[in-house]
């Protein structure tokens, strides 16, 4: 059981703190019921009860954890598909996991895309941007709590860790 006070990641809500955790007699009687309230869309309140599994909730990985998922991003497979259909499917499956991996799977992914499409003459996809920006704004959402950073400087964290990285190799 999460406790009040604690950011945790709640499905598509993203980053949510728990405000409360009561019974809610008027939703069900009985039942108690986590009070969330998003953490990067201020004024609304989310009801979950205890214990539900209908969606994904998880603890904010750790500093520590995120230093090692740093470490692992060069080692992050992309997913490559021609079908257009098709990966809108995967990047949907991959989103709904609510994992840093895959956020990073998919950023990866649709740069690795975005750079070969401009190559050629060709703009992003609508698909590819919808899930670049779904992708960013959760991962840089949740790991900016542990670094102790705004998510608008997570990107460019981010690509200083992989520049010293690629300088460490050399």
């Amino acid at each position: 059981m999460f406790q009040v006070g604690e950011c945790i990641v709640c499905d598509h809500n993203g980053v949510c703190r728990i405000v409360g955790i009561s019974e809610m007699p008027e939703l069900k009687k009985g039942v108690l019921y986590y009070q969330l309230e998003p953490v990067y869309s201020k004024g609304s309140r989310i009801f979950v009860p205890v214990g539900s599994d209908k969606l994904v909730m998880r603890k904010l990985v750790s500093a520590e954890e995120v230093e090692a998922l740093m470490n692992e991003i060069p080692s992050i497979e992309t997913m490559w598909i021609a079908n257009e259909k098709k990966r809108e499917e995967q990047y949907r499956e991959a989103a709904r996991k609510y994992d840093c991996r895959e956020w990073i799977r998919i950023i990866k992914t649709i740069y690795q895309r975005k750079r070969s499409r401009i190559e050629q003459g060709k703009k992003i996809t609508y698909i590819d941007e919808k899930y670049m920006k779904i992708a960013e704004d959760n991962l840089y959402g949740e790991i900016s709590i542990p670094l102790g950073i705004s998510p608008d400087r997570v990107e460019e964290y981010i690509k200083k860790r992989m520049e010293k990285a690629e300088m460490a190799k050399k």
